[in-house]
């Protein structure tokens, strides 16, 4: 079973061949881009969703001369991700924050399996909004922790998580539900394969 965090390789190299061939000609219409890939790296359907996968991520983007399509490597790609990134992570994070607020209320009025849901879901996004500036403080400045005050909230909203989950009478239940849904427990301790 592959982890939701291991790379799709075949994914990423069809992404690799598209990129490739647009950033190496950049002034191939779509048709002709088109005849570049298909059949030789990959069929028809599966070039438009690598295409649309690099549009969507922001890797590329369509310059429209007439009737006609060119794909151009996203300028300062890097600049415009760490934006993204720092802009969806504060968004996720204060999100977070408010739904976590009104959790001691929410929280007891659901079954069991919301409960899991919901501290899953909880859980997992804290992770990934720690995981977000944990890679801007080292895009930013390695040596230094920017987001610091951030990275102790969040510690403290997974405690909260974790409180309110223990304190209601299915934490028996929910707790070892929560525990296998996160990995920590059953994720390889080394990275040798």
């Amino acid at each position: 079973m592959m982890s939701q965090i291991e790379p799709n390789l075949e994914t990423h190299e069809r992404e690799r061949v598209v990129f490739q061939v647009i950033k190496d000609n950049p002034n191939l219409h779509h048709n002709a881009l088109l005849k570049q890939i298909v059949p030789e790296f990959m069929a028809k359907a599966t070039f438009e969703k690598t295409r649309d996968s690099l549009l969507d991520k922001e890797i590329i983007f369509v310059k429209k001369q007439g009737n006609m399509k060119f794909y151009l490597p996203t300028e300062n790609y890097e600049a415009k991700l760490q934006h993204k990134i720092e802009r969806n992570t504060a968004n996720s994070y204060h999100d977070l924050k408010l739904k976590i607020k009104k959790l001691n209320f929410d929280y007891s009025h659901k079954d069991v399996d919301e409960k899991i849901a919901l501290a899953n879901f909880l859980l997992k996004n804290l992770i990934r909004a720690d995981n977000g500036f944990t890679l801007l403080d080292s895009a930013k400045n390695p040596k230094k922790t920017l987001y610091h005050d951030e990275h102790l909230a969040i510690q403290q909203l997974i405690h909260d998580v974790f409180e309110i989950v223990r304190k209601n009478g299915d934490f028996e239940t929910v707790f070892p539900a929560i525990m296998s849904d996160l990995e920590i427990l059953t994720s390889r301790g080394s990275l040798d394969k």
